[in-house]
């Protein structure tokens, strides 16, 4: 990366937790994982320190309520009270890892990462304003935690009303407030919007984080809704929220590509979803939103992690595979990857701006 001039973006845990944590010791429900972890971190940012300048901790830490195998070891079976104190401890060697990179790599900077689903009220009635203001509130407490360095009195609330007693240790809230991130990092696919219409919700259900389906919104061949807005919406947002530069790192359009007779990939919808979502982190840009950078999902196909597809292609090279594994694996530049390149080159130049509404 460094012989062709790219700089390094590094996770430290991503989706990747070591089955003989969750075997021998329970995952991040036992709180000796914050000690494993914060070894681990030490010794990757050692190894990496003349090379890595930048850092993320944990990806997309929230997704823990959706899918808490995946995010802390812990089957859904174990109840909201294990999930969320499995949560804390992730908390807590998330901020132990912002000291050991402060301490270790002083001129580099360290992140969180959050899924970035922004919900809308379905409607203006005030009870969808309300519990989208909850469910929004679901995900960015995370980004609370790790940027503010507390929780925040409406998760306090939570807990309570919902019976959950957090072991949070003094040296925990003090680890916490003196290791906020330095930026916040987030992927954006889509939007969503919340509804308190039981049947609506009950439909939602079959939905990737159970939002209800935008009637404004168009949806991808996986039925992940495509609204280039929400990114500026939820850029703004956020930047409102923390005042700390961001960061977009998972930005992408899963799509069935399909090779033409002459073997070329024509990918205009990958093109056009990419180019209007960068228009709008234009428009935040202009809005006084502080963005780091983007880096979309992904540069090559690869088997899709919410499905398990290699047809849900996202990348800008294509790999001859298929979902039985059977292929060349050959690689070939899509469209979209000299539309990219373009983009790249011209610093957003050849982009097309959209007329305004």
């Amino acid at each position: 990366m460094h012989k062709h001039g790219i700089e390094a973006l590094v996770t430290l845990s991503h989706y990747e937790m070591p089955y003989g944590l969750v075997k021998h010791y329970g995952g991040w429900g036992n709180r000796r994982t914050i000690d494993f972890f914060e070894r681990y971190a030490r010794s990757v940012l050692t190894r990496y320190r003349g090379k890595v300048k930048r850092w993320l901790t944990f990806n997309e830490i929230n997704t823990s309520l959706h899918f808490p195998f995946t995010g802390v070891g812990l089957p859904e079976a174990s109840g909201e009270a294990a999930i969320y104190q499995a949560i804390h401890h992730q908390l807590v060697a998330s901020a132990r890892a912002v000291e050991a990179c402060h301490e270790i790599i002083p001129d580099a900077t360290i992140g969180n990462m959050l899924l970035g689903g922004i919900r809308y009220p379905l409607t203006c009635h005030p009870d969808d304003v309300i519990e989208t203001m909850k469910s929004n509130r679901d995900w960015l407490f995370f980004g609370d935690v790790q940027a503010r360095g507390y929780y925040p009195s409406y998760m306090r609330r939570f807990f309570r009303e919902r019976g959950i007693a957090l072991t949070i240790t003094p040296d925990d809230e003090k680890t916490l407030r003196a290791n906020t991130v330095d930026f916040i990092s987030f992927s954006y696919y889509m939007s969503g919007c919340v509804s308190t219409d039981a049947e609506k919700n009950r439909l939602a259900r079959a939905n990737i984080l159970n939002m209800v389906p935008n009637p404004y919104l168009p949806s991808s061949e996986w039925g992940w809704q495509i609204d280039p807005q929400g990114l500026r919406y939820l850029l703004n947002v956020l930047y409102d929220r923390y005042q700390k530069p961001l960061f977009i790192v998972e930005n992408g359009l899963g799509a069935k590509d399909e090779p033409e007779a002459d073997g070329s990939i024509n990918d205009d919808y990958r093109i056009a979803y990419l180019n209007d979502h960068l228009v709008q982190v234009a428009e935040a840009i202009d809005d006084g939103v502080e963005v780091l950078g983007y880096t979309s999902w992904g540069p090559i196909d690869l088997v899709s992690a919410s499905t398990a597809q290699m047809s849900k292609r996202y990348g800008f090279i294509y790999v001859d595979r298929d979902d039985q594994g059977r292929g060349t694996l050959e690689r070939r530049r899509k469209k979209s990857f000299y539309w990219y390149a373009d983009v790249i080159k011209s610093h957003g130049a050849t982009l097309r701006r959209q007329p305004a509404r």
